[in-house]
């Protein structure tokens, strides 16, 4: 029989819904959409993703760092003290996991191996599935 880890393991976090900043995405462009939602991380992963596959790899680094930065914002206010799961499954966590894993992509393309690395393990760490999702 395997061991089992008997630490509590925090609760899953869930970031509040984004029904407006989501609907105004997909009727503009992601600039349009940071100009007026400028919290709203799925925008600033579009832009960095935009960014990386035009090889524009510094404007997505900062693009992604942005959603990062903006994510980690809101995590923090819905109580994740710096670890535990981020559901991919739960909507309006995916704008964090992508500028996350956006930032992973960016930070290879520059040269921050170890960056990309600590990110790569932050999005399995956060939700295998949104590993599996987005690589």
């Amino acid at each position: 029989m395997a061991p089992q880890n008997m630490m509590a393991q925090p609760p899953a976090t869930l970031l509040p819904e984004d029904t407006e900043a989501r609907k105004y995405l997909d009727d503009h462009s992601p600039e349009d959409t940071v100009r007026n939602y400028p919290w709203f991380c799925a925008a600033w992963a579009r832009l960095a993703k935009n960014a990386n596959e035009a090889d524009e790899d510094v404007a997505a680094y900062a693009y992604a760092r942005t959603g990062y930065h903006r994510g980690l914002d809101q995590l923090r206010r819905s109580g994740w003290k710096g670890h535990g799961p981020i559901p991919w499954d739960h909507k309006p966590n995916r704008g964090f996991l992508k500028s996350l894993y956006q930032l992973s992509r960016a930070a290879a393309a520059i040269g921050e191996a170890d960056e990309a690395a600590r990110c790569a393990q932050l999005l399995r760490d956060s939700d295998p599935a949104a590993a599996d999702a987005l690589t």
